[in-house]
């Protein structure tokens, strides 16, 4: 097994470039420094650091190696925190974080002796890879993908809204029905929200469907592209309040039942009843 006092010594001298610098950073000696990088190039059998009289530098073994050495003491690192319970690390897709999440962020941490909490904002396939790898300790994401040993909760049902421009032909309209959206054509934004199988959902197997052009990447890419004009699109209700009250954009509802998302809170299994994860769980559901 690889040793982790070892494996930050290793990571500290590749990002110094320096035995004195890494030591110094370390709080350590140099020798012991030294001795550190010996002893995990032997355990490896492979060279990892060139020495020269102006400072070192890592081999390709090493830059190989050092996202590995990284991603073990981060490891360490949370699997600390989780026993001590000394930081909360949530994890939210990229809609959620950024339009929905942060002030119930905010009022937690006003909740007496709770922990630190880190906010992660992410796209949904990488918050998902984040929360299964022990990344994170709390997910709220626009879809999951059930898993073993994992709790999925309902969080909230959010409606998604066809948006337009103030001078846009639909932009007076009060509703718009399934048959209408379905020959319009929309700006696409990112990927991997479930969206997709959303309006699959919606309209079926068989369709018609909307055509979709111009995957933008972003819920606020598809916003400023919409308000130049570009087109129209659909988005989740909340992620366009603060311009619908400017009246920079214009929201449609649409009058069929069934397009909305349901968000939902996901959890280790062994976390769904224990502090601080209870705690942070029943406080944004209530």
């Amino acid at each position: 097994m690889l040793n982790l006092v070892w494996l930050k010594s290793f990571t500290a001298l590749v990002q110094h470039r320096r035995f004195q610098a890494a030591a110094q950073a370390l709080g350590i000696a140099q020798p012991t420094l030294s001795q550190h990088i010996q002893k995990l190039e032997e355990q490896l059998g492979a060279l990892l650091i060139r020495r020269s009289k102006t400072g070192c530098e890592p081999t390709k073994a090493a830059l190989a190696l050092m996202p590995l050495a990284l991603s073990m003491l981060q490891l360490d690192e949370r699997a600390r925190e989780v026993v001590s319970g000394t930081r909360l690390r949530v994890g939210a897709s990229s809609n959620i974080g950024i339009y929905m999440l942060q002030p119930y962020v905010s009022t937690f941490k006003n909740i007496p002796a709770v922990p630190e909490l880190d906010l992660v904002i992410d796209n949904n396939p990488n918050i998902a890879r984040q929360l299964t790898s022990g990344e994170l300790d709390i997910a709220v994401m626009e879809w999951w993908h059930p898993k073993s040993g994992f709790q999925a909760m309902d969080w909230r049902q959010e409606p998604v809204v066809l948006i337009t421009s103030p001078d846009h032909p639909c932009a007076e309209w009060h509703e718009i029905d399934r048959k209408t959206l379905a020959g319009m054509s929309l700006l696409g934004g990112e990927p991997g929200t479930g969206t997709g199988r959303l309006l699959a959902s919606f309209f079926g197997e068989r369709g018609p469907f909307p055509k979709v052009s111009m995957q933008l990447g972003s819920t606020e890419a598809v916003k400023q592209a919409v308000k130049a004009g570009l087109g129209v699109s659909l988005v989740l209700a909340a992620c366009v309040e603060a311009e619908i009250r400017a009246g920079t954009l214009c929201a449609i509802p649409v009058s069929d039942a069934g397009l909305a998302k349901n968000l939902s809170v996901i959890c280790p299994e062994t976390l769904a009843r224990q502090p601080p994860v209870s705690t942070f769980v029943s406080h944004i559901c209530q």
